[in-house]
């Protein structure tokens, strides 16, 4: 059964104006590539709507391109603020609460493809049990979501090492098997070959399709 309104958690996804969105993808993805960054936050939505724990999905966006085909998926979509990632992150985290104030509020990165529902329940169980808590990426450098129970103070620290960035803050680490595909994000045609080998979302895995003779090396291994 899905979560509730009242006690499921309300998620933040940052999406990026698209010609900005993706650029290391640029050489293989071409043309595509603005379409290639549609098509792998509408599966992130998609997918961290389908998770039992979550009730709602707020994206935070300045490019209506980009805004109508998230909201047509089911996200709540609000203006971005265009003053950085974090503070993006922070003013759809003001109206999670608003919508939601009981509810616990995470921040989930755009750009996980494969994200399985059923992985992402027990990162956000995990969370739950705790002030403030954070995945990290694939790598173990950045962050791929972060989360505070209701009435804590909601303090993001995305971009570049934050992961350190996040445990220096006392934010606690979620350490947990068979979540591969909460912390694999995509930046690169290395990342999305990853990705794929998880198991790609229906919107990103076309694109794939459309793309994969701009991959180097003979493109990403067939799905």
């Amino acid at each position: 059964m899905p979560a509730s309104e009242s006690s499921g958690w309300t998620l933040v996804v940052p999406v990026k104006t698209l010609v900005a969105a993706k650029t290391r993808l640029s050489e293989a993805a071409g043309p595509h590539r603005a379409e290639l960054a549609v098509a792998i936050a509408c599966d992130t939505v998609e997918a961290a709507l389908s998770c039992v724990l979550v009730a709602r999905v707020v994206v935070v966006t300045g490019d209506p391109v980009a805004a109508e085909p998230l909201g047509g998926v089911g996200a709540h979509v609000v203006g971005d603020p265009e003053a950085g990632l974090n503070a993006a992150l922070r003013r759809g985290a003001q109206e999670a609460v608003r919508l939601a104030p009981g509810a616990p509020v995470g921040a989930l990165q755009a750009d996980l493809p494969a994200l399985r529902p059923a992985e992402l329940a027990p990162v956000l169980a995990a969370a739950a049990e705790f002030d403030q808590a954070f995945l990290p990426d694939a790598a173990d450098v950045g962050t791929t979501f972060y989360g505070v129970r209701p009435g804590v103070p909601f303090t993001p620290g995305f971009g570049g090492e934050s992961r350190d960035r996040h445990l220096r803050r006392g934010a606690k680490e979620i350490c947990l098997e068979g979540i591969d595909s909460v912390r694999r994000d995509v930046d690169t045609p290395d990342d999305l070959r990853a990705a794929l080998a998880l198991g790609l979302g229906p919107r990103t895995l076309k694109m794939v399709e459309t793309i994969r003779g701009g991959f180097p090396a003979g493109g990403p291994p067939s799905p």
